[in-house]
């Protein structure tokens, strides 16, 4: 298969090397020092104390990597507009893209079954509707990563969860196809777990149940996810977000498994917090804007959710990371 990474950073450049490994065609749009390290020594990726190598195409230019069989689009979501820029080259009549990001997606309300609980307008997360201009219906399968990776060199990337590594696949509007069933087996095969699930939907908010509540208090504190699950002021609020997030998760997706306090927490910075010290642009609309706006439409009280969602936008805005 031929196949695209859009926006190889971590979590992209690990499954290209998965899939190179699987002997398949992997180009990646990527850019700076880790493209200029990927097209002298290849693409490493480490786990544990093993060390795998693959050739892959690379380019920050998608016109000069030919149409392909499959995109897989890993770009923040503050990233996502250039997709709409550089994916037409890529396309081919039956180009599928699999759109993996966290929170929120813009595609949200596409497909949505007829049962399903209106959206709020989440026309902010696609300003303009370059997206939906630029990415048909037909073309799109919904992605949740699961999998913790960083760039501890250009060229080379490191998995922080060797035991788990997932990418969940499904069409915007839960439909059974061959081409889901296609993909699971071809992730499967290059050692990327994908098992089936039933609502698309319900996969993104089991995700962002635990980014919409641990990771913005990382955010707020400068501690790792597993220092403030540990933190003994922390230990009556939690339960409070957390209960506060599944019920707005619940309340559009019921059959969303609720997340407690319960299980381990990383010992490592969530990507919010990582972009705030580096920077970057943050994911604010995706992982907090647009769940407070789901709380609004369901006419919820989420005091505890309200009073994070407001510090994370002013601490973000502060840093001139994010403006509305």
């Amino acid at each position: 298969m031929r196949l695209c990474i859009f926006g190889a950073g971590a979590v992209g450049s690990h499954f290209a090397v998965r899939l190179a490994l699987a002997g398949h065609d992997v180009a990646c749009v990527m850019r700076g020092p880790h493209l200029k390290a990927v097209g002298t020594n290849g693409l490493a990726l480490r786990v544990g104390e093993a060390e795998l190598r693959a050739n892959v195409t690379a380019s920050d230019d998608p016109a000069a990597l030919g149409p392909q069989d499959l995109v897989i689009s890993t770009l923040k979501a503050t990233a996502v507009g250039s997709l709409a820029e550089g994916l037409r080259p890529l396309l081919g009549d039956d180009t599928a893209v699999v759109l993996a990001q966290n929170g929120i997606p813009w595609w949200y309300d596409l497909g949505l079954p007829p049962d399903h609980p209106p959206p709020p307008d989440l026309s902010f997360l696609d300003p303009g509707g370059r997206l939906r201009a630029a990415i048909p219906k037909q073309r799109i399968i919904g992605g949740v990563i699961f999998s913790s990776n960083e760039v501890i060199a250009p060229g080379v990337v490191e998995n922080l969860s060797p035991d788990r590594n997932r990418l969940l696949v499904g069409e915007c509007d839960d439909r059974a196809s061959a081409r889901i069933t296609e993909l699971r087996s071809t992730f499967e095969a290059a050692a990327i777990e994908s098992p089936p699930v039933r609502e698309i939907r319900e996969a993104i908010w089991s995700k962002l149940l635990t980014n919409m509540s641990l990771s913005v208090l990382c955010l707020l504190t400068g501690q790792t996810a597993r220092a403030v699950r540990d933190d003994p002021a922390m230990q009556d609020v939690i339960p409070r977000l957390l209960e506060e997030a599944n019920q707005i998760a619940q309340n559009y997706v019921p059959n969303v498994k609720r997340v407690t306090r319960s299980g381990p927490a990383p010992n490592h910075k969530p990507s919010i917090l990582q972009d705030y010290e580096l920077g970057r642009p943050m994911e604010i609309d995706a992982l907090v804007r647009a769940p407070a706006a789901f709380a609004r439409a369901a006419g919820l009280s989420t005091p505890s959710f309200d009073l994070l969602a407001a510090l994370a936008i002013q601490k973000a805005r502060d840093k001139g990371l994010y403006g509305v």
